[in-house]
């Protein structure tokens, strides 16, 4: 047990010692903020005038605050998932993997330092994202005569599960990393499938029931359920949704595969 707490310990001065991880945070906050705080000012700006001055909530989109607060995952997700991924290929990319085999040869439990301690830099992301989406967003609302649902229990219970939901992006992206330990190559698989392939499948499987029965578990519908509101479910209404814990272990199955394939494609063979 104490050798696990001193390589967690290890994992984290590895990965808080690099600019990567306050580079990404500054990106995300000003990411979410503009996306919230824009289409906040949009779509607040439509159900207050363009649909006859209603306050909270334009017929079309029901409640906004529990939309435009999910940007922080909806949108945001893709950070984690580029934390955990290089956390892990640049320790293949620069040979740290090395030294760390030989201060402590079990591998394994190297693997779960790692996971651990990406998971809670991901758990610090959402907490970020969250700043953005609810802090900006609450402005904006508020000032278009919209309620910041901020003394709803049911919005501090979907801004708890996004945090849960970045955490399992950033063990995602620790997996991935494993799988596909050139860097170069993860990059690219990240940005392609988060920012093309998905949305794209989201969208093909949303219009008949037997394909959304299948599309319901892509790992960004997952993520949608677990969080429990995404602007992306409103534009794709034929897209089956999981409950929300459901969609928590889709997640964490997305993780563990890709964790126990990269553990055994590329963990366990000679790094030198």
């Amino acid at each position: 047990m104490s050798s696990f707490i001193a390589g967690v310990h290890a994992e984290f001065t590895k990965l808080l010692t690099t600019r990567m991880w306050w580079l990404l945070a500054i990106i995300l906050f000003v990411y979410i903020a503009l996306i919230a705080g824009g289409l906040g000012a949009l779509f607040g700006g439509v159900g207050s005038d363009a649909l006859g001055g209603g306050r909270p909530g334009a017929p079309a989109l029901g409640a906004l605050a529990p939309l435009i607060y999910s940007f922080a995952t909806s949108v945001g997700y893709v950070f984690p998932v580029l934390l955990g991924a290089l956390s892990t290929t640049g320790e293949f990319r620069h040979q740290t993997l090395t030294p760390t085999f030989l201060a402590n040869p079990r591998r394994g439990q190297v693997l779960g330092a790692k996971s651990l301690s990406t998971v809670l830099v991901g758990a610090f992301y959402g907490v970020v994202a969250l700043a953005a989406s609810v802090g900006v967003g609450a402005i904006v609302l508020s000032a278009f005569g919209h309620d910041a649902m901020l003394g709803e229990g049911s919005t501090w219970a979907l801004i708890a599960r996004a945090v849960l939901a970045m955490a399992l992006w950033a063990l995602i992206g620790v997996g991935l990393g494993t799988l596909v330990p050139n860097q170069v190559a993860t990059i690219v698989i990240v940005l392609a499938f988060t920012q093309f392939v998905e949305p794209l499948l989201r969208l093909a499987t949303s219009f008949s029931e037997p394909t959304a029965a299948v599309g319901k578990f892509l790992p960004g519908s997952a993520s949608d359920a677990l969080v429990g509101a995404s602007f992306f479910t409103i534009s794709t209404p034929g897209a089956g949704v999981l409950e929300w814990w459901q969609g928590g272990l889709v997640l964490l199955a997305y993780a563990a595969a890709f964790t126990v394939g990269g553990y055994f494609v590329s963990w366990r063979r000679d790094v030198t």
